[in-house]
């Protein structure tokens, strides 16, 4: 059985990889930057978040304390030689989500300059037969129409970007892609869609993407209860949802299996329209989200510019309906499911919304004590 190495390694979906892989029983390490806590304690803690603080085992667990950017991660070269003992799959997951122009240089040195330095590590000290997975997104296609095929493409301007985190990323592939070529990197590109929760149990334990939206949401109608709120989003658009279940038995089964292609999106087949989702949120929050395909700045009123302020992210995904090839995926996954269906997200969106409300509850009951109301 191959020893798993994972940089990034408390990151939402690393974390749940690593627990999908402690409980096949693989022995992973995991590559953990300390940010002035023990890396063993922030590893520990993930896990006892993602699985409600119940025990895992983890005696085939080793964390170790790195430095992405520092000559050998700035960790001693026994070490590394230890952990890069016989056949490997390593899987670059370190990045920055950053995405806007001010952030520039902390995305591009992150994503570039830290994968170049990973690559570096990995052909140093893997011995032969050992793979590299760099964990990309399917969102590297840009502002590209039409379909976007699990092959390498060029690198572009920013002008056909939507931000800097996917023209990072972008980029990023195409350092994989020129090592191969040139320094005969056995590696692997697998760009994943937006990961949402577990499609079975609902338990949602990300705020990224229709979750930050949500709880925008949720938090502009406990400010301003039973208000109706035009958003710039095009309710006839998709968003590419992929359960965190779904991307951890995929990525599973690459470390179980010999062969994997070059490149796989894995994404859904079954894009969720806005509309669906904000329909959803309307009858979890008391507040009514209208949807517009177009809506100025300038003729929004003050609460409208308050959530547009807040979605500088989420707004840019607003529109998209994406074609990915898979191809290579469905020919190595053969016939496995890829999405959450139009339940399963309802019953993410109200998970999550539970949570907010427990917390917001958990909050106001502590301040209340403070204040020596209770």
């Amino acid at each position: 059985m191959r020893t798993v190495i994972i940089n990034g390694a408390n990151g939402y979906v690393a974390s749940n990889f690593i627990n999908s892989l402690l409980k096949k029983q693989f022995k992973v390490i995991a590559l953990v930057r300390a940010n002035k806590q023990d890396p063993k304690e922030r590893m520990n803690k993930v896990l006892a978040y993602i699985n409600d603080e119940k025990e895992i085992n983890t005696s085939n667990l080793e964390v170790y304390n790195y430095s992405l950017l520092d000559n050998n991660f700035s960790m001693n070269e026994n070490v590394l030689k230890s952990i890069f003992t016989g056949n490997v799959d390593y899987f670059h997951f370190a990045a920055s989500l950053k995405y806007d122009e001010k952030s520039v240089d902390e995305i591009f040195s992150t994503n570039i300059e830290g994968l170049e330095n990973s690559i570096k590590v990995f052909l140093k000290y893997a011995m032969k037969g050992s793979r590299f997975f760099y964990i990309g997104t399917a969102y590297s296609c840009g502002r590209f129409n039409g379909l976007f095929e699990e092959k390498f493409y060029g690198n572009k301007d920013i002008s056909e970007f939507r931000n800097y985190y996917e023209q990072s990323k972008r980029f990023a592939e195409n350092i994989v892609g020129e090592n191969i070529r040139n320094n005969g990197l056995n590696g692997h590109i697998i760009r994943l869609s937006q990961v949402v929760g577990n499609k079975e149990t609902g338990v949602t334990k990300t705020d990224y993407g229709i979750f930050d939206f949500a709880k925008r949401v949720y938090n502009l109608a406990n400010r301003y209860p039973n208000e109706i709120v035009r958003v710039h989003v095009d309710p006839d658009a998709t968003q590419n949802l992929i359960p965190i279940d779904t991307v951890t038995g995929h990525l599973t089964r690459v470390v179980e299996e010999k062969e994997i292609p070059g490149i796989m999106h894995f994404v859904s087949k079954n894009p969720v329209r806005n509309s669906f989702i904000i329909d959803t949120l309307n009858q979890l929050a008391p507040i009514q989200i209208i949807p517009l395909k177009t809506l100025e700045r300038k003729d929004m009123n003050p609460i409208e510019r308050l959530i547009s302020v807040g979605m500088s992210f989420t707004e840019s995904y607003a529109s998209t309906d994406i074609l990915f090839d898979t191809r290579q995926r469905d020919k190595f996954l053969k016939n496995t499911e890829t999405g959450p269906d139009y339940k399963s997200i309802a019953k993410m969106m109200g998970y999550f919304i539970e949570t907010l409300s427990e917390k917001r509850k958990k909050k106001e009951h502590e301040a209340a004590l403070k204040d020596g109301w209770l």
